[in-house]
This record gives structure tokens, sequence and C-alpha cells, in this order.
């Protein structure tokens, strides 16, 4: 069997679609696993057993450009295609499969799908409060799994796969102190300020940290390298020289395996969560008005903390530089607190 998944095009929901793949596997184990998603998913999916091959989408997120999907589909038609699962709920995700002519084309109904897949599903968001079961119950035939409560479990979660080889090699190419184990810092989200708890918060639990024997590497984005240095600037001279902000300067590739080397993580609500939960690290994940009852870090190893509760759809909070006071309020004590029980006992409390 040979299926095609046209996959997210967010890191964090990449991340949770490897469920799906790693579903598809367990039930069908001589299956062909593709996956169609924009180029920069390539490290991610390369790093996922269940994937054969990442299949660039050449289209910008948004584009319509319905010629340009017609061309891509049928360029796919040779590869003899059994079964297509789109995941992203839009029109236009469904048209490279249909134009594929793959014979089974399945998904959510999102924007009014029919006709473009053939196996529509209709969903009962409370009857899969998150997104991974989402994912999950389309590996199942239509009617199996009508609530996440039908699922089989446990549930696959993400798991990707780095060699100590080349935690090694890239640690080294960074100059990482070998003499320090590594906790992380992805202080960064893509919403902006409101989902990310204070830089000023993250450089008390730095400083704490570098006293007590710790490196801190701050990983991100080009855009989150301006709070990356706000946090080492707020460090003595003694401490920043054990706080590395490397975000902006690495890959995806490189940022994976060297979250992959971290003794643990802490970290906003973000699609660098994610990859660190599927790294099975140790990790802190707080939230704010973004609520972890949807897309939780999937990880045995993970605890979050988020002082209140329900779903905040907003991009900038109300206290200076743009912080949100749910996430203020989350103290570098606490966090400390619940990071030094998760490296204490290697396990979530």
């Amino acid at each position: 069997m040979k299926i095609l998944v046209i996959g997210p095009s967010w890191v964090g929901d990449m991340m949770m679609s490897q469920s799906l793949y790693r579903t598809l596997k367990a039930r069908y184990p001589e299956a062909i696993i593709d996956v169609m998603a924009p180029a920069w998913c390539r490290p991610l999916l390369s790093r996922m057993r269940e994937v054969n091959e990442a299949i660039a989408m050449p289209l910008g997120h948004g584009a319509l450009a319905i010629r340009e999907r017609y061309r891509l589909g049928r360029s796919l038609r040779h590869k003899g295609y059994d079964r297509a699962y789109v995941l992203p709920n839009s029109f236009k995700s469904a048209l490279v499969p249909f134009f594929a002519h793959i014979p089974e084309r399945t998904g959510w109904r999102g924007e009014m799908r029919y006709g473009l897949l053939n196996d529509i599903r209709v969903l009962d968001k409370s009857a899969f409060p998150l997104m991974v079961e989402r994912y999950v119950a389309l590996a199942y035939e239509q009617g199996a799994c009508d609530s996440a409560l039908a699922l089989p479990k446990p549930l696959l979660w993400p798991k990707l796969q780095v060699s100590e080889a080349e935690r090694v090699t890239t640690c080294a190419a960074f100059n990482l102190d070998t003499t320090r184990q590594i906790i992380g810092f992805c202080p960064g989200a893509e919403f902006g300020p409101a989902k990310r708890w204070p830089h000023y918060h993250y450089a008390t639990l730095a400083g704490k940290l570098i006293d007590a024997g710790y490196q801190v590497v701050l990983f991100g984005s080009a855009k989150d390298k301006a709070a990356g240095q706000e946090i080492v600037t707020a460090l003595s001279d003694s401490q920043s020289a054990h706080c590395r902000n490397l975000a902006g300067d690495t890959q995806l590739e490189q940022a994976v395996i060297l979250l992959s080397a971290c003794q643990g993580v802490v970290t906003n609500d973000s699609g660098l969560m994610h990859i660190a939960a599927a790294l099975d690290r140790p990790l802190v994940a707080l939230y704010g008005p973004s609520s972890p009852d949807f897309t939780p870090p999937l990880s045995h190893r993970a605890k979050v903390i988020r002082l209140i509760t329900g779903y905040l759809k907003v991009r900038k909070g109300g206290a200076e530089e743009g912080y949100h006071q749910s996430l203020i309020d989350i103290t570098p004590d606490s966090v400390m607190t619940a990071l030094s029980e998760l490296l204490l006992t290697g396990k979530d409390n």
C-alpha cells in the first residue's frame, strides 16, 4: 500500500501529525508513507522512521494556485498511491490528491470538500478534544472510532530520532561547554508576547540554573534573537559566560539535535515545545492564554504550568511589554521546582 499524506504547515502541527504516521505504520506494516509538506519540514520528517519520503510543497501558505496544484497532482500520478490523508482543513489542501487520481482520499470535512475527498469525516470537536486524537482517528475506517474514547490505547505519540554522534558533532560545532549539562530555553512564541513567559523571569531562572552548575542555551528563530539577548544581558558577567543565545543562529536540523542534547527544557507554548516532547526531554511547558487542553506537549516527562482556565484568543497581553498577566504570575521559583523534580525523578509528577 502506498500512502500520501498532505501534512500541516506549522511546526507543532507537523510534530503531532506523526502520531497518524505511526498509527498507519502499526496497522499496515508494509505501507509506504510519503508526506507532502513545506520544504522546511524535511529536517523533522527525515527523523520520523515511518516516513519514506518528504515531498516538498512548493506553493506558499495561503496560495490557491489551482493550475500549479493540478500540475503537481498530475506529476504524482506515476507513484501509484492507493490512499491519501489530507490533514489541513482547507479546500486547496485537498486539490493535489484529487488531481493525482488517488483512489481513496480521507480527511475531515473542513471547507466543504465534497468531491475532492471521497472518505469525508464530520468532526465532533467535543468527541475529539485533542488535535492529536483528530489526526489518529483518520487512520481508522469511518465509524470505527466515533470518539477519542474509542481510539486504541495508548496513542502512539511523536518520536524523533537523533544519534549520539550527531549530538557530539553539533555541540562541538557550536562550542558548547562539555563540562556542564545543558538546559534549553525556548522563549519565543509564534503569535507574539501574549504567549511568552517574560524575559526577565527567564533571566532569573537562568541565573539560578547557572549557579547550580548548568549551562543555558536559548533556541528560537531570528525574530527571537532580541528577546534572547535581553535574557543574557540581565545576567551577571560570570553567569552570562554560561548562557548562549542561539536564537536565529541554528537551522531547524541543528536545533533538533541540540534540543536532544539538553538535560531539560523550559519552553513557552510553541513548535519547539512539541519537538522537545518528541525528543523525550524532561520539559516544563508554560501556558497563558493558549490552552494545553487542545495541543499539550505529548510526553510523560512534561509538566504543564498554567494558572488560568479556558482559551483566550489574544495576541497581545495587557501588561507591560505585551506579556499576559497569567504568565507574569508564574514565578521563576515555581518553574525551578517543577524542573528540578523532573530532572530528579526522570518522569512527570
